[in-house]
């Protein structure tokens, strides 16, 4: 059996912004340093907002892959 990428994981799918980055934000309060949480959303914005985001609060963008119907985002908590 293999593990997920990540340690935690947030369904913003069906949200707008700024939703998904204020639930991200809040999850990620708390979380341990150096864990990583998976977003799922669905909201164009967040292509943008999510790395935004990370980069503004400090923690580590690892990326996004598109994922069904929507696009699953990694942070790893500062």
């Amino acid at each position: 059996m293999t593990t997920p990428g990540w340690d935690h994981e947030l369904d913003a799918r069906g949200l707008l912004c700024p939703l998904p980055v204020l639930k991200t934000r809040k999850r990620l309060q708390a979380m341990a340093s150096g864990e990583v949480l998976r977003v799922l959303a669905t909201d164009p914005a967040a292509v943008v907002d999510v790395p935004h985001f990370c980069a503004e609060a400090g923690h580590g963008f690892l990326g996004a892959e598109p994922v069904e119907e929507a696009t699953a985002y990694l942070i790893r908590r500062k």
